[in-house]
């Protein structure tokens, strides 16, 4: 299973080739790589084609496979091993949430944006998770371009959507946010929070200003159709308002040392608006 997902880039992989070199195992590199998202990976290496990936990859590939079964196994991704033809056994990993997580998805709840599981792993896992993070709606088993399609329909019905992933599985699902104006780099999910709040605030701010602007102007023309104000008085008010207005905006500039300050980023669930 290592060799073969030497050439990997998912994290469970990296995780398998870590485990197998910490208890000595040898790694070598595959002669012929191919990975299909959502399936599993095909490797040709010291003369065998080795399977890594799910049962649904396995079994198009003619191999039967055994289920296992068993309540301690409910909420374990297994990753299934195939070598020549012939079945070899099965990898258990268990998923775990970031520290962060809950309070992440705490944090949207109480901002009235709901939250959706969207995965590729199986319902008893993705089910597990979900209700760690207290969130409802959860579609597993999803292939990325069924991710896709999720949030074509989300966009599609006039929500606003964010999508947040993690892995090359999340990439067609994250591409199709290519308009985009915020791109978050790094694993933090509580930054992705705050990157919200701060979006909601800009829009309060906004209109703030606007509203002002309005106010002020309406008031000075009523003022001058009356002759109650002068150039000098009209000029200082003017400037009296931007400079309020600019202060006004100056609000959203994070506090001096503040990890925002800094530009530590953070950005895996979907959330609709």
């Amino acid at each position: 299973a290592a060799t073969a997902e030497i050439r990997s880039e998912h994290p469970l992989g990296k995780a398998i080739i870590a485990k197998a070199k910490q208890e000595g195992l040898t790694v070598v590199e595959p002669e012929a790589f191919s990975y299909t998202p959502g399936r599993g990976i095909a490797a040709d290496a010291a003369g065998g084609r080795i399977l890594v990936g799910n049962s649904a990859w396995l079994t198009d590939n003619g191999i039967a496979v055994r289920v296992e079964s068993g309540t301690d196994r409910a909420a374990v991704s297994e990753i299934l091993v195939a070598r020549n033809g012939r079945y070899l056994g099965s990898i258990a990993v268990a998923d775990t949430t970031r520290p962060e997580a809950r309070a992440a998805m705490q944090s949207l709840f109480q901002m009235g944006i709901k939250t959706i599981l969207l995965t590729g792993d199986a319902a008893a896992v993705a089910n597990a998770v979900g209700r760690s993070l207290n969130i409802t709606q959860i579609e597993a088993g999803l292939l990325p371009e069924d991710k896709l399609d999720r949030v074509r329909a989300l966009t599609g019905a006039g929500k606003i959507v964010a999508m947040v992933g993690d892995g090359v599985n999340d990439a067609p699902a994250d591409v199709a946010q290519e308009s985009a104006d915020i791109v978050l780099l790094g694993n933090d999910l509580v930054r992705f929070v705050e990157t919200l709040k701060v979006a909601r605030r800009t829009r309060g701010i906004i209109w703030q200003n606007f509203a002002g602007t309005l106010v002020i102007d309406a008031v000075g023309i009523g003022l001058a159709a009356f002759g109650l104000l002068n150039p000098l008085l009209a000029a200082f008010i003017h400037v009296a308002s931007e400079m309020t207005f600019i202060l006004n905006s100056a609000r959203l500039l994070p506090p001096r040392g503040s990890p925002a300050e800094a530009g530590v980023g953070g950005a895996g669930p979907l959330a609709a608006e």
